[in-house]
């Protein structure tokens, strides 16, 4: 069903899709959805009716919810419950928090269900620019690109902040780029129903919602890319075919008449714009996207936006950018980094896990880092990080080493001989669970993969 609905999108771009909404109370279609929503990592965060996933597998039967659910969507007679707000910190230790929504199970379930009919058919459109929350997409694609254009000498970057993106989206906007595909009435409702649904707070006190979209929906993040692919469209016009900027040729005769070029990289409501051209020419970019957005509802944030030379770097997804000079040459390249943030996030992490008065089992506290340390090394492998890894096994090391002196009250030298093997090398493990080096992680480029990136649907008749 997807392959079609992805095929039938791109062989005629301007069509207007009717008949979806059988699909989306397809029993196939629900039995899926369900399948994504209870291996979901939220899975078992209630909404505001109590349920979890689990709650529906071993009391509720899931062929029964299920049934009850296609009965109440194909009839009309299906309404969104209001989402549970919760405030979230944000990392790095800033003290400010973003607020998340947690839909019922059965409104995510309807959500995951109008996905898996929505995506095939808007990503047929999407811009080859936006990373996020899209299939076999990373956010390291993300930062390649910023690489490797980087590279090409797109050395002005406009490093935009939007401000509260998921709060403040129009939904008159958002409704009617859906609307630019989807014909069917009823889907549309449905899509309306869940930007409407109210919001009960931490408080207790149920708030009307007329804009934006919730964090946390299963629908937002494709609902927020339908949105902001306005943009990305607005932006990389001149790069479409019979464009300005359409062929290297083109950009290189631009850019020979003193005229700027410029790409925009896009993740979810984080983006920059890439300039090869000068600091004048990136401000007046600016105020064209502040225009841009403007009829979105959004703004970008004042304080937070900036333009900036890449010789003085910028954040990007966690990873600090920047064009510098090659140690002991006179050679320039673009390096990719480990940002300050990520590395005092995780710090916060471990600290609270080793605290030197902490009686929790050694066994759990090295299994648990292992989980934090191996996801957070997997995830900035790709950056120039062996130095960080490194420090970062230091710390590590020696927070657990001072817990386990002060727990069993050893001094130096009997911590020693506890913690090394004959070997004279330093080890600390329990019940099977062993301290992990996150400098063992293997540091590596990330492939560019630009447009080479494969579509989850792929067409019928490859050629």
């Amino acid at each position: 069903m997807q392959a079609k609905l992805h095929r039938w999108a791109v062989a005629d771009p301007d069509r207007r899709f009717d008949d979806l909404f059988n699909f989306v109370y397809d029993p196939a279609t629900l039995i899926v959805a369900f399948g994504r929503v209870a291996t979901n990592h939220g899975a078992n965060t209630p909404g505001v009716d109590g349920l979890t996933a689990a709650y529906v597998e071993e009391v509720v039967g899931v062929p029964g919810f299920l049934d009850d659910l296609r009965a109440a969507v194909k009839d009309g007679s299906f309404r969104p419950l209001p989402v549970r707000e919760r405030l979230i910190p944000r990392p790095g230790g800033s003290g400010k928090f973003r607020k998340l929504g947690i839909p019922c199970i059965a409104d995510r379930v309807v959500q995951a269900a109008l996905k898996l009919v929505l995506e095939p058919i808007f990503e047929a459109g999407f811009e080859p620019v936006s990373y996020g929350f899209r299939p076999r997409r990373r956010p390291h694609d993300a930062i390649a690109e910023i690489h490797h254009f980087g590279t090409l000498g797109y050395r002005w970057v406009l490093d935009a902040d939007v401000e509260a993106a998921f709060d403040n989206l129009s939904h008159s906007f958002a409704m009617s780029r859906v609307r630019a595909r989807v014909k069917d009435k009823r889907v549309l409702a449905l899509v309306k129903a869940f930007l409407k649904a109210g919001v009960l707070t931490e408080l207790g006190e149920h708030r009307e919602r007329h804009t934006g979209t919730p964090q946390g929906g299963i629908l937002s993040p494709l609902i927020f890319n339908i949105a902001l692919t306005a943009l990305d469209e607005h932006v990389m016009a001149p790069w479409k075919p019979g464009g300005q900027m359409s062929t290297p040729g083109k950009r290189f005769y631009r850019r020979s008449k003193g005229q700027p070029t410029w790409r925009i990289v896009r993740y979810a409501d984080d983006f920059v714009i890439l300039v090869h051209g000068s600091r004048e020419d990136t401000e007046a970019l600016r105020e064209d996207v502040a225009r841009v957005l403007a009829t979105m509802g959004l703004r970008l944030s004042p304080a937070k936006t900036q333009v900036v030379h890449m010789s003085d770097g910028f954040g990007f997804l966690g990873f600090r950018i920047r064009w510098k000079c090659k140690r002991g040459t006179s050679k320039w390249y673009v390096y990719t980094f480990i940002d300050d943030r990520p590395v005092r996030s995780l710090k916060a992490k471990i600290r609270a896990l080793t605290h030197k008065t902490s009686q929790q089992d050694l066994a759990y506290v090295l299994t648990r880092l292992g989980q934090i340390m191996r996801g957070w090394a997997m995830y900035f492998r790709h950056a120039v990080a062996k130095h960080t890894f490194s420090k970062l096994d230091d710390f590590t090391f020696w927070r657990l080493a001072r817990m386990l002196k002060t727990r069993h009250d050893w001094n130096w030298g009997q911590l020693r001989r506890h913690l090394t093997t004959p070997s004279g090398k330093w080890r600390i493990a329990a019940d099977g669970a062993e301290f992990f080096r996150i400098e063992s992680v293997t540091v590596s480029r990330y492939a560019y993969r630009g447009n080479k990136i494969p579509s989850p649907w792929p067409p019928a008749n490859p050629a």
